[in-house]
């Protein structure tokens, strides 16, 4: 019996996180403000395309993966539903320090996926070690209504989905010649 092979999900997941952080990073170093183009990103690829990756992920056993992609997934689609969803007498708009709390509990969840990197590659830990400075400095300057540490956090989130596109592009190109062409520092 032919069994079906699934190629590898994770640089399409590590793509919509990494592409969709660089350009909500860039606007929270202060270069643009929030356009389309990030809520576009958000919703399809930041969302969909890592909830996909991650159900694949799950298909091929990988709990890391599969936790990590369909979370971040719908992170970016909560995020967009926190910036765009209607108020009414019910829901009212996510005030600036409660938009810390949300982003204080994803701090929490990813420091606790960067526990689970230590058997990974360096890449991945780097990866999950700055998403976990990224959502620190993003919920205290929430919190604390600080422009300049969201500044920072723009500068520090650029770095870290750069790193994401990187891993992407190092198993793409890894994997289709058969060799290094990108270490990852296994």
């Amino acid at each position: 019996m032919n069994e079906c092979k699934i190629a590898n999900p994770a640089p399409l997941g590590l793509l919509g996180f990494g592409m969709t952080t660089v350009l909500l990073n860039i606007h929270n170093a202060g270069f643009f403000s929030v356009t389309t183009a990030i809520v576009a990103m958000g919703i399809f690829y930041g969302g969909i395309a890592q909830v996909i990756a991650g159900i694949f992920e799950f298909i091929k056993g990988n709990t890391f993966g599969a936790t990590a992609f369909t979370s971040y997934g719908f992170f970016w689609l909560t995020l967009v539903g926190i910036w765009y969803s209607p108020t009414n007498d019910h829901a009212q708009a996510t005030p600036p320090s409660f938009l810390g709390i949300y982003l204080a509990l994803w701090g929490v969840f990813t420091l606790f996926m960067f526990f689970g990197t230590f058997k990974a590659n360096r890449a991945l830990q780097f990866i999950f070690g700055s998403l976990t400075i990224l959502f620190a400095l993003l919920a205290i300057g929430n919190i604390c209504g600080s422009k300049v540490l969201i500044t920072i956090a723009g500068f520090e989130g650029i770095l870290c989905g750069a790193s994401a596109i990187y891993l992407a592009m190092a198993e793409v190109l890894n994997g289709q010649y058969g060799k290094t062409v990108l270490p990852i520092g296994e």
